[in-house]
């Protein structure tokens, strides 16, 4: 089309094509998403992780009535039920008691998961406050947090958790003394991690223009710095969990953790050892329970991180 005026043709005014259009409303989280879909080993640790957490929701609906009870075990066929090789009726075999291991495994699924991810909110919650106030103030209060974090991480951690536990009665043993304890020791490196990441953002021109405009303290954190600094956070929170899982293993093995009996996966490992060559059984299924799921978190972290990288293309 012409411009009779000019005898030029006339340019339609700039219309983006659907692509250029689709880019344009892309963000960062969309993006992230899009290359974490592309990561196999991410998606099939995510796959692994929904079907472990949607097993042990569910368990009360269906493992007692199929398996039957993971803590309870009749005293009358203990005999002709205990240390079973896998069958139908019971896939992965029975324990010493004739309780049986797949039912175990399930429910002990659960005590994992709980320890694990709320031993690693503990941790986010004191570190991130911590990790935010020492590197936004600086000075004394940076010092003396790094000092507390530095005589934290100076101690042995397993050594630490088990002094920790070992000072508590038994009828004090439980879930919520275990992840405390994890979590109260776990902050350290959060609020290292945490620390790096708001030095680097705060120094930014969009934080020096909110202090500018008059913006408090902590509208500053909560609206600018947190959200452009707390990608290094969800991938060491997503990798904490599978840590967190495996220490509670550790303490249950060494009957610091659940009471004797729970469910745990530590804690059948610890009751199983004694039958490890005649029924190896017993060890092998809470141990590779341990693996997988511990892998899992691990590579689902591994894949967030990459994800989270803007230098990467997709």
């Amino acid at each position: 089309m012409k411009d009779y005026r000019s005898g030029m043709p006339s340019t339609p005014p700039f219309q983006p094509d659907e692509q250029h259009a689709g880019h344009e409303n892309r963000t960062l989280w969309g993006d992230a998403w899009n290359r974490l879909r592309k990561n196999r080993l991410a998606v099939i640790a995510l796959m692994w992780l929904v079907i472990v957490t949607a097993a042990a929701i569910s368990a009360d609906f269906w493992v007692p009535q199929v398996f039957g009870s993971p803590t309870v075990f009749s005293t009358s066929g203990a005999a002709e039920l205990r240390l079973k090789p896998p069958t139908l009726a019971h896939p992965m075999g029975t324990d010493d008691v004739g309780r049986d291991l797949f039912a175990r495994v399930i429910y002990g699924s659960r005590i994992s998961l709980t320890v694990g991810v709320l031993a690693v909110v503990v941790s986010l919650v004191i570190g991130l406050i911590l990790g935010s106030l020492s590197a936004f103030y600086g000075g004394i209060l940076d010092a003396f947090i790094m000092r507390i974090a530095d005589i934290f991480l100076a101690f042995p951690y397993i050594l630490f958790a088990i002094l920790l536990l070992s000072v508590l009665p038994d009828n004090l043993r439980g879930i919520t003394p275990v992840f405390l304890t994890i979590g109260i020791l776990g902050w350290p490196s959060i609020a290292r991690v945490f620390r790096s990441s708001v030095l680097s953002v705060k120094e930014n021109d969009y934080v020096e223009a909110g202090r500018a405009l008059g913006a408090s303290d902590i509208r500053l954190m909560l609206r600018h710095i947190l959200p452009n600094a707390v990608a290094p956070i969800i991938v060491y929170g997503t990798m904490s969990v599978g840590g967190a899982i495996l220490t509670e293993a550790a303490l249950s093995f060494l009957g610091l953790g659940l009471p004797p009996g729970s469910p745990s996966w530590g804690g059948m490992i610890q009751d199983g050892r004694i039958y490890l060559t005649s029924s190896p059984g017993v060890v092998l299924w809470p141990g590779l329970a341990i693996l997988s799921t511990v892998l899992a978190f691990t590579l689902l972290g591994d894949g967030i991180r990459d994800a989270l990288d803007v230098k990467m293309k997709d």
